[in-house]
């Protein structure tokens, strides 16, 4: 047929064509494709292929791709991304899909960062960090060797790790490099706190010691304890320190002095363990700004006031059983908003405001699990072969560590947890340095840290 006749014939067999109904069309296709032969239906199929497909993000406006995208997990985005060009540039523009996709996995999410590409990549850094921890890579060790008798006492503090020993003498370490950077002779060490000047001390000699770093000169003693002292603390800002004793009391210093304020009694129990913290809640007792004083024993954590009156009476008195028949672990975490402990019952969360357990989380066999962290995602616990991470959303554990065998305290001096604000969330940049320390029979320091992102 000469070219001018068929495009006669076309143009009279299209006019017929889309004058028929859809079902006439139908029959009208299918006995065309019977009639024809490989050539044609082959042609057929590479330009239907073309025909059906439509690029549903390419022609939706913006807005409304990033809704239907918010339906799709994660792990299904990645893939689409790899469709094309286009799609890659989407989806990974596609900010609050990613930012959510990152708060599930525990990361903090910053809402000032408005790099449109910036969340998928935190999502990927994410969900390679998550994987470490469930498959227990996250981790690796390190040791500190320095001290020749035993060390009873460990406070961690922006990088630098302070330990005091049996051997009469307390070092100042980066953690990073595992150099020492100061050590100077003091007492028997049961507890230290420290910061750039100073170190605060309290001794098996029954006292508190103030000593500055630069000189190792001794700047205060605090003598009036009858028993050991477990636990101190201080602010400069309020000129005030407080100690924990074996005698059963809680005593409070003027910093500066060496003067004691106040002796607080009603443990019956030794105190193990006293902090000193700002309150972050209004309630009928305190206002956010005051400054509380808790003080804990193998039953008990007891609630005080601190700066208002100096014989200041007990606010509350916190336990796990009333016949004092459960004992609780030798950590306490208080972050102002709430008081946290671990039992053989389980982990028990305060609420400061109201003093009501808000919670009791009791993962298996929890009875040889003690608390070392607790923050508003994940919480850092141990036992005698393990360090745990709990996702507390779900109070799961979702990843440990094995310990070697570590000396062991019944007062909790001699492990303690390192780097912290990663338990209220990751971000890519909170998750390095130290996670855990101990001591260690042979006097050495056992340290675990954060491996270093791939």
């Amino acid at each position: 047929m000469e070219k001018k006749d068929f495009e006669a014939w076309l143009d009279n067999i299209s006019i017929t064509f889309l004058s028929l109904t859809d079902l006439q069309k139908n029959e009208t296709l299918d006995h065309l494709i019977s009639l024809s032969g490989a050539v044609q239906l082959r042609h057929l199929s590479n330009n239907l292929e073309i025909l059906l497909k439509r690029d549903f993000l390419k022609l939706l406006p913006l807005e409304l791709s990033f809704y239907l995208l918010k339906w799709l997990d994660p792990q299904t985005l990645l893939t689409c991304c790899l469709v094309s060009k286009q799609w890659n540039k989407v989806i990974s523009a596609c900010t609050e899909v990613w930012q959510t996709a990152c708060k599930n996995l525990g990361w903090q999410i910053d809402d000032s960062v408005q790099d449109p590409l910036h969340w998928k990549k935190v999502y990927l850094k994410a969900i390679s960090r998550m994987k470490q921890l469930k498959d227990h890579e996250a981790f690796e060790t390190s040791s500190l060797i320095g001290h020749s008798a035993r060390v009873y006492a460990l406070y961690y503090k922006d990088g630098l790790l302070c330990t005091g020993s049996d051997d009469l003498s307390a070092k100042l370490w980066d953690v990073s490099t595992g150099q020492c950077i100061y050590g100077i002779q003091t007492h028997t060490c049961a507890t230290v706190k420290f910061d750039e000047q100073k170190l605060v001390t309290g001794s098996f000699d029954n006292t508190v010691a103030c000593w500055e770093w630069s000189s190792g000169a001794k700047t205060q003693h605090f003598r009036g304890h009858t028993g050991a002292v477990f636990s101190v603390d201080y602010n400069d800002e309020l000129d005030i320190l407080v100690s924990g004793s074996a005698d059963f009391t809680v005593k409070v210093w003027a910093l500066s002095t060496g003067t004691c304020l106040n002796t607080l009694t009603g443990h019956t129990e030794w105190v193990t363990k006293v902090v000193l913290q700002k309150c972050k809640v209004k309630s009928l007792m305190h206002s956010p700004g005051d400054y509380i004083l808790l003080s804990a024993d193998k039953y008990e954590i007891k609630i005080w006031p601190i700066g208002r009156e100096i014989n200041c009476k007990c606010l509350k008195t916190l336990s796990v059983s009333e016949d004092r028949s459960i004992s609780l672990q030798p950590r306490l975490h208080f972050d102002g908003k709430y008081i946290v402990c671990s039992s053989a019952l389980g982990l028990y969360q305060w609420d400061f405001a109201s003093y009501d357990i808000l919670r009791v989380i009791k993962p298996p066999d929890f009875s040889n699990v003690s608390l070392l962290g607790f923050g508003e995602i994940f919480a850092l616990l141990f036992d005698n072969r393990y360090l745990y991470i709990m996702d507390l959303r779900t109070e799961k554990l979702i990843s440990r560590w094995p310990l070697p065998e570590y000396r062991k305290s019944k007062r909790g001096s001699s492990f303690l947890a390192g780097e912290m604000s990663w338990l209220n969330g990751l971000n890519g940049q909170n998750d390095m340095g130290l996670v855990f320390a101990t001591s260690m029979p042979d006097h050495s320091i056992h340290l675990v840290l954060w491996k270093e992102h791939g």
